[in-house]
């Protein structure tokens, strides 16, 4: 952090919990709800009654009821990008994305395994319902962005590859090598995943689960040029 960046107050950052802890809490109610009794049966004011908040409550923090499971599709898709970050800084971009997968998508690590059929549950409602897949696109798509600003790091640090060259017009290895487009083809390659296995009834783990069509994806990508 910069010298010149001031430090939020202890206060303040109390408050910011607080308000993180709140929007999970309705989140996770809502989702209990919409698992429940299914979307269209779900008012706002049931999931105001489930997370003990009134219903202006509610509205203070989402403008829908759809727009309240946000917080938990966010909860997975920066988990993904952070276990990606994590990952050791000689690992390869392509071996960093399938730690994040195996960190990620393995029940127990990332989710518990009695979680991911309600992680099934609102990818079959997102794609049945068009203001709930507007959500989750939106999260996505955020998830990307994050995802690019992590490989744009991770190669900047590596540098071209030996014997590579940087293009002509290119201003820097990062530009080169293009991390927003990798990071756009490995989220397509996980969300896909993600979709194809909540559309049908695979298992969470194993053959079928979704760490399984994740690593199957990246690895069909084996020869896409990821960087260092």
């Amino acid at each position: 952090m910069s010298s010149t960046t001031p430090t939020p107050p202890p206060q303040a950052s109390l408050t910011e919990r607080r308000k993180a802890e709140t929007r999970m809490e309705i989140a996770r109610a809502a989702a209990g709800l919409f698992v429940r009794h299914g979307l269209r049966a779900t008012r706002a004011e049931d999931i105001a009654q489930a997370a003990g908040i009134a219903p202006r409550t509610f509205y203070r923090y989402f403008a829908t009821k759809e727009e309240s499971v946000a917080p938990l599709y966010a909860t997975g898709a920066q988990r993904w990008v952070e276990a990606v970050r994590a990952a050791p800084a000689d690992a390869s971009v392509l071996q960093a994305l399938e730690q994040g997968v195996r960190h990620t998508l393995t029940p127990g690590v990332g989710v518990s395994a009695s979680s991911w059929e309600w992680v099934r549950t609102l990818l079959r409602l997102a794609e049945a319902n068009p203001s709930l897949r507007r959500v989750w696109a939106e999260v996505c798509q955020a998830s990307e962005r994050m995802l690019g600003e992590v490989l744009a790091q991770r190669v900047t640090r590596a540098g071209p590859a030996a014997g590579s060259a940087v293009p002509d017009g290119a201003d820097s290895v990062a530009e080169a090598l293009e991390p927003r487009f990798a990071a756009a083809v490995a989220s397509a390659a996980v969300r896909s995943a993600l979709e194809g296995w909540a559309e049908g009834d695979g298992p969470v783990e194993g053959p079928g689960s979704p760490a399984e069509l994740a690593l199957r994806n990246l690895a069909a990508l084996r020869d896409f040029p990821w960087g260092p």
